[in-house]
């Protein structure tokens, strides 16, 4: 429960809207509400600045349904990450008003975040990278962040990623998405003065070992600043770069 939430309760006390049981009832399940399948963090908001995140890979669709509405229940956003068209579907029968991405696979209800902090920057080495770069957009932007897209800026056309440097340096944050050998962090990197947030994907052939490569290729940068996030998690990305813009 967020302090909105719990201020909208008290004055439906004070109102006589609720009855003290019913109130009792509402607060019994702070710090979280325990569904037996899932526990529900609704304290998340207050320490981390955004309400609990569901991670819809391997969770039923009534499980993902389940969920949703307990956060909806205590007056928090509810965003759904990798949902399939048909969980989607079933979100949406729920929650009407809801948004599906399906290019980064979210699911967003609710009010976005108030704009805070500078600009995030992120870039993509690639055009197949841009599932898990929409990703890390869409989340920063309900997360209420201001999002500028740079896809298509690798190193094996570097001039490209060049006749963008202003865009870059007056980033607040910078998420660098890229496959194959992940040189696109530490070029970008040894740019900027800001914070790098390196996404290695699962884009390559056999030797990029499903994004091994450019993990580790990452993980090795010379240039410094650079941080580096888990293969193909544009939400951990979006995550980390809210903090830092926060």
């Amino acid at each position: 429960m967020n302090r909105e939430s719990l201020y909208r309760l008290l004055y439906e006390i004070k109102d006589g809207n609720v009855t003290p049981t019913e109130a009792l009832e509402k607060l019994a399940i702070l710090p979280y509400e325990d569904l037996g399948y899932a526990r529900i963090d609704h304290h998340r908001a207050l320490r981390r600045g955004f309400p609990e995140v569901i991670f819809g890979s391997g969770k039923t669709v009534d499980q993902i349904t389940r969920i949703a509405q307990g956060l909806k229940e205590m007056g928090q956003s509810v965003l759904v990450t990798r949902v399939d068209p048909s969980a989607a579907a079933s979100l949406e029968l729920t929650l009407p008003e809801g948004e599906y991405f399906e290019s980064s696979r979210l699911f967003f209800w609710g009010r976005r975040a108030g704009r805070h902090g500078g600009r995030v920057v992120v870039a993509t080495g690639g055009t197949a990278d841009l599932p898990v770069a929409e990703e890390a957009a869409v989340a920063l932007e309900v997360m209420g962040n201001e999002v500028e897209r740079l896809y298509d800026v690798g190193v094996a056309g570097v001039h490209r990623l060049l006749s963008r440097v202003e865009d870059l340096r007056s980033a607040r944050v910078i998420i660098a998405v890229a496959g194959m050998d992940g040189a696109l962090a530490s070029v970008v990197s040894g740019l900027v003065d800001v914070p790098v947030v390196a996404v290695p994907t699962s884009v390559g052939y056999g030797a990029s070992f499903g994004g091994v490569a450019a993990l580790l290729s990452m993980l090795n940068s010379c240039s410094s600043g650079v941080g580096v996030v888990n293969i193909d998690n544009g939400f951990g990305a979006a995550a980390l770069a809210n903090l830092i813009n926060r």
